[in-house]
C-alpha cells in the first residue's frame, strides 16, 4: 500500500487550483507571446501538472476537468508534472480545499485504505502516518474494524468518538506528501526533480544542455 517507489499512471480527470492567464510567472517573454496555463492536480494519481487550456476556457479553482485520450472540450494538452515548489501561491493555497472534495467525490479508495491499512515496523501502524491519529486512535479503529470493515466516512465516524473531518486527514496527508514533508507516501509517488530553465543556447543555469 505504501507508494514510495510506485510509480503514478495516466489521469483521466484533473481539477484546477488556479488560471494563470499569461502562462508561467518565471516567462521573460512579453505578456502578448505567452498563452494562457493552469495549475491543476489529477483526481486518481494526485499529480500536480500545468495544463494548457483551449481557446476561450477560463476555468475557476475547483473545476473538474478532462485530460484523457480522445477529444477534450476544455484542455488543449498536459503540457507537464509540477512538484508542489513549482506551484503559484494561490495554487497552493487552493489545493487542500480541492483535495478535500477529491476525497469526498470518491471516498470509496479511502476507507479501503482505513479497512487493509497495516503495520510498516513492531513500533508504528500505518494508521499512524495520518495526521492526528494516535495510538488511541488507532487502537479504537483497529478494535471497530476486527468486527466488521467500515463501509463508508459516517460509518467509521459514528463508530469511532473521537474521529472527525475524514476527508480533512486525507488531504492533510496528501498535501505533506506532495510537499516533501513525510518519511512515507501513501498516496502519492515521487514527484519528478525541479527542472531547470534553459537559455536560448539551449543551457541550462549550469552550463549543461
Amino acid at each position: 500500500m505504501l507508494r514510495d517507489d510506485k510509480k503514478s499512471g495516466k489521469e483521466k480527470y484533473a481539477r484546477v487550483l488556479d488560471y494563470l492567464p499569461y502562462g508561467d510567472p518565471d516567462d521573460s517573454r512579453p505578456a502578448y507571446q505567452k498563452k494562457p496555463s493552469i495549475h491543476g492536480i489529477g483526481e486518481k494519481y494526485l499529480v500536480l501538472m500545468e495544463l494548457v487550456p483551449k481557446e476561450g476556457f477560463v476555468p475557476q479553482s475547483g473545476d473538474r476537468v478532462y485530460i484523457g485520450d480522445g477529444e477534450r472540450d476544455m484542455i488543449d494538452h498536459v503540457k507537464r508534472r509540477l512538484d508542489y515548489s513549482s506551484l503559484t501561491h494561490g495554487a497552493q493555497s487552493e489545493l487542500i480545499y480541492v483535495l478535500e472534495q477529491i476525497i469526498l467525490d470518491d471516498e470509496t479508495q479511502f476507507i479501503e485504505f482505513i479497512n487493509a491499512a497495516y503495520p510498516i515496523s513492531t513500533r508504528q501502524h500505518m494508521l499512524e502516518l495520518l495526521p492526528g491519529i494516535g495510538k488511541k486512535l488507532m487502537w479504537a479503529i483497529l478494535d471497530e474494524r476486527k468486527k466488521k470493515k467500515f463501509a463508508s466516512f459516517e460509518d467509521l465516524t459514528q463508530r469511532v468518538k473521537g474521529l472527525h473531518k475524514l476527508e480533512s486527514i486525507f488531504a492533510r496527508q496528501i498535501e505533506n506528501e506532495l510537499i516533501g514533508d513525510t518519511r512515507y507516501r501513501l498516496f502519492t509517488s515521487k514527484p519528478p526533480e525541479p527542472s531547470r530553465r534553459r537559455g536560448r543556447d539551449g543551457r541550462d543555469g549550469r552550463g549543461r544542455r
